[in-house]
């Protein structure tokens, strides 16, 4: 009796250090089963963001494209010539007028002549096309910068406030530089002397890239000033009134960390 007492304890510490293992090992098993669950669940969220979003806007911003060309295909946009007084071909709807600028903005006069007439297109609605040939790219410009309304569309917005295309001051736009279309992704590559072309409907606007500024802070509202100039790095910009294009998106890729611009003056 006294010594099958004496096992007992052998045997119930040798099962116990087993049920412990057993137990331990089930314990990481799930561990490991919940990293994985949430590790795919993350590579379907950015395959989503990344990838599929990007099929969506592309896609959608393409037919806008086509749309509003459709809707020009009897006024083709002419291009614009030195001494143009802003209107559009006889015959033809003038070019839509940007939202009133601010005062003193100097936003509200068209190169070599008065404003162009006409009602303000329709909020977050496209009204114009960005076509730039080095990229490759045709995208459609909405009235605003929001990004549900406008540039998660694939959309290029136009900053409230700033000029028309064609007109005194600035044309300032903004759009995504990945996900949602990414219409802006490359811009970087653009150079001096590369043509940034826009037409509204009757009207073609040809720029032409003269700076480009790889990075400054969010907050550099000078960049998109009448007379573009920026705050945080003087020595980029302009110094005297003229038709300027502005084009900004995000830097580095995949961060909103700093803002890259590009700018441009009207051809003629």
């Amino acid at each position: 009796m006294r010594d099958r007492v004496d096992r007992v304890p052998v045997v119930v510490q040798g099962g116990g250090r087993r049920m412990g293992r057993a137990g331990l090992a089930r314990l990481l098993w799930v561990g490991a089963e919940a990293i994985t669950t949430v590790g795919v669940l993350v590579a379907l969220l950015v395959v989503h963001q990344v990838w599929w979003t990007n099929r969506q806007a592309v896609a959608a911003a393409r037919e806008q494209v086509q749309a509003l060309e459709g809707e020009w295909g009897d006024s083709p946009p002419v291009p614009f010539a030195p001494g143009d007084d802003g209107a559009a071909p006889s015959g033809s709807p003038a070019p839509p007028s940007s939202s009133p600028p601010p005062a003193g903005s100097g936003g509200g006069t068209a190169a070599g002549g008065s404003a162009p007439s006409g009602p303000a297109p329709a909020r977050d609605r496209a009204y114009a096309v960005l076509r730039i040939p080095r990229l490759g790219l045709s995208v459609p410009v909405a009235q605003g910068v929001d990004k549900r309304a406008v540039l998660d569309k694939g959309y290029v917005g136009q900053y409230p406030g700033t000029a028309q295309p064609g007109a005194q001051g600035n044309f300032a736009l903004a759009g995504h530089r990945n996900t949602h279309g990414e219409p802006f992704r490359y811009i970087n590559r653009l150079r001096a002397g590369d043509e940034l072309i826009v037409d509204v409907r009757g009207r073609r606007y040809t720029y032409v890239v003269g700076q480009v500024l790889g990075e400054t802070s969010e907050r550099d509202t000078g960049v998109i000033a009448p007379v573009p100039r920026s705050i945080v790095k003087p020595g980029y910009g302009y110094g005297e009134p003229g038709a300027y294009i502005t084009l900004t998106t995000c830097t580095p890729e995949y961060t909103s960390k700093y803002r890259l611009v590009v700018w441009g003056t009207l051809k003629g």
